[in-house]
């Protein structure tokens, strides 16, 4: 299997310790099966230039918005509005597969707006959240879903 390709922002640096921790994670299981896939992981930030990116690949996007729930409310998304310009510079957005969320569940109908929104937009799947750095079983969960998504989409085409 292709290695699992990531694009990612990190504000306060929760999302970069997850990403890096899932990165050894995948790395791990690649040793132990090399039919199971590594990860590659770029992050984004105000300073990145745009790329085409010509592979499919999931992004990971915490959740940082200024009032509004939402819901009825209304959002406006803060800090990680790069991810998403960067995912619709060209036909980048053509090759997402789909969204990983990060957040604070005390948020409540905002934990993961944006990851939930960026799905939408971008129409790929929600496929996974964690809480703020995440935990070791957040890692293994969300490998999987990784794995199964990209299974899932190379066996379609």
């Amino acid at each position: 299997m292709q290695p699992l390709n990531v694009l990612y922002i990190s504000i306060e640096g929760n999302t970069r310790n997850f990403v890096k921790n899932l990165t050894r994670y995948a790395a791990e299981q690649h040793a132990q099966n090399p039919d199971l896939p590594e990860l590659n992981a770029k992050e984004v930030s105000e300073q990145t230039d745009f790329d085409d990116l010509d592979k499919d690949y999931f992004c990971f996007v915490p959740t940082y918005l200024d009032g509004g729930d939402g819901v009825n409310s209304g959002v406006k998304e803060l800090m990680t509005n790069v991810c998403g310009e960067y995912i619709a510079y060209h036909q980048n957005a053509s090759h997402l597969i789909g969204v990983v969320g990060s957040g604070n569940r005390n948020f409540n109908l905002q934990y993961c707006l944006t990851a939930r929104r960026y799905a939408y937009m971008f129409k790929a799947p929600f496929i996974a959240d964690y809480e703020l750095r995440g935990v070791p079983a957040d890692e293994v969960r969300i490998y999987d879903a990784l794995v199964k998504r990209a299974e899932e989409v190379a066996s379609a085409e």
